[in-house]
């Protein structure tokens, strides 16, 4: 692994609109510069990548977040991790239904998680995310990608009229994965306004950018009119012909696009064990 490895990407694509499977590439070799550059127009093109069979230790998770952009700091409190953290090396999050003494060593331990954007709750959204798989249950626990693109692109025009050039206000109690279920949630929350479409820093392309737990209402408008248009426009984005469906595998790692969609979790059984470590990337700057 001492020298720069250069690999020509087998690049798959998994659905019409969003995902592809990156092929035959060990994320813990050291890449050249036009591989890793190879890897993050995959990442433009298709929103979502798929690494199946990685073996990363948590160094190797930190490295390979350094392909898509410099690594974003812990997004929870700290006052609100779980105790399973301290195990980990900084900037890594611990996605887990796993217990130890009645407590979740992680975070979002539990179900099925609405459709969203990691941390469009706050000011500066990171753009990226990167999930890394290391126990899955037998069944469940599939996360399902949607196209912010695909929504946009195909929107019925008198909703788009209605909603061009407005924001929205997003809201996230830390621990809910269902819109107004806050039964799970701490004291810990952030909410920020963003662009309801938003055009992506780096593509130029627009996107949807409100989604179904956290966007809570489009500024100056009627609460009656607003919802209606939301839930027309959440409805739309969350089609299936828009949608990856990843199966978990262990050793899989999968790199998603923020800024141009948002991602689901299926419910799983309860008394299996789940086990992910999830890093993200830092945005460039405020959504417009």
């Amino acid at each position: 692994m001492d020298a720069a490895t250069k690999t020509k990407l087998d690049v798959v694509p998994l659905t019409r609109h969003i995902g592809a499977e990156i092929r035959g590439i060990d994320l813990r070799d050291r890449l050249d510069p036009e591989t890793v550059r190879a890897i993050h127009q995959a990442w433009l093109d298709h929103i979502v990548l798929v690494f199946r069979g990685q073996n990363f230790s948590q160094e190797d998770l930190i490295r390979a977040t350094g392909f898509f952009g410099e690594q974003a700091p812990m997004s929870r409190p700290p006052a609100f991790f779980p105790k399973g953290y301290a195990k980990l090396l900084p900037n890594i999050m611990l996605i887990s239904n796993i217990r130890e003494n009645g407590e979740p060593i992680g975070a979002l331990p539990d179900g099925e998680m609405n459709f969203h954007h990691d941390m469009i709750h706050n000011e500066m959204p990171h753009k990226g995310t990167l999930l890394y798989s290391v126990e899955i249950p037998d069944h469940g626990g599939d996360t399902l990608f949607a196209s912010g693109y695909a929504a946009y692109d195909t929107l019925d025009p008198a909703i788009r009229s209605r909603l061009e050039g407005r924001k929205a206000l997003h809201h996230y109690n830390y621990g809910t994965t269902i819109r107004g279920d806050t039964s799970k949630a701490v004291e810990a929350f952030h909410e920020a306004v963003h662009p309801v479409f938003r055009t992506h820093d780096e593509t130029g392309r627009k996107a949807v950018y409100v989604n179904r737990l956290m966007t809570v209402h489009v500024l100056d408008m009627p609460p009656a009119e607003s919802e209606a248009l939301l839930n027309a426009v959440f409805d739309h984005s969350e089609k299936p012909e828009f949608v990856y469906r990843h199966v978990w595998g262990v050793g899989d790692l999968v790199v998603w696009d923020n800024r141009c969609s948002t991602h689901a979790r299926t419910d799983f059984p309860s008394d299996q064990r789940r086990l992910m470590l999830r890093t993200t990337v830092k945005g460039a700057g405020r959504p417009y």
